[in-house]
């Protein structure tokens, strides 16, 4: 079992880490975590070279997290929430899966990624609303072809109490952990 996370905090022992362990503690098999603020992957810069050509004119990071993702089992995307959205260096990385698009819509081709499920966490003040987040994370996890989503996690309350402490976080960050594991 392979799970690939992408992690979206700036913050190494925030509350969306927080989470995070919780889930990687829980998790069978192996997993790599794609930490968007530490990692060395550039933002897309619209060269279009994945209309003509697979994969991306920019060799960095992102290579080696394609490679994993074409054979993982489970996709998290984990995200506190800026102005309602994923973080801007999460949407910086997740830019760099546009090669899997244009397989598709431009070249015409089906790609080789394995079929997989899904999750979403999510991280709040409290202060804005989820939706947009949570919609842009499921676009990515289709596009990373994961047909099974587990039902969105959140903590949405941060500004007063650590999402380490928030029941129906911990609770669904455990019902991932099944559902990644096969036992949900």
């Amino acid at each position: 079992m392979k799970t690939l996370i992408f992690n979206g905090s700036p913050r190494v022992k925030g509350d969306t880490a927080s989470l995070i362990r919780r889930l990687t503690d829980k998790l069978q098999g192996e997993y790599m975590t794609v930490d968007a603020y530490r990692a060395d992957i550039s933002p897309c810069v619209d060269c279009r070279y994945c209309w003509e050509k697979p994969g991306c004119a920019i060799m960095d990071g992102m290579e080696e997290v394609y490679e994993y993702i074409k054979t993982c089992d489970n996709v998290l995307i984990a995200s506190p929430i800026y102005f309602s959205e994923l973080t801007g260096r999460l949407l910086d990385v997740a830019g760099r899966l546009q090669t899997f698009y244009c397989a598709r819509k431009f070249r015409g081709e089906k790609t080789d990624i394995k079929p997989k499920k899904g999750a979403v966490i999510l991280v709040g003040g409290g202060d804005g609303g989820m939706d947009k987040a949570y919609d842009t994370a499921r676009m990515l996890l289709r596009l990373m072809k994961c047909g099974e989503i587990h039902p969105l996690v959140f903590s949405h309350n941060t500004n007063n109490a650590p999402a380490a402490t928030d029941k129906a976080a911990l609770d669904g960050v455990d019902s991932i952990a099944d559902f990644f594991n096969g036992r949900e």
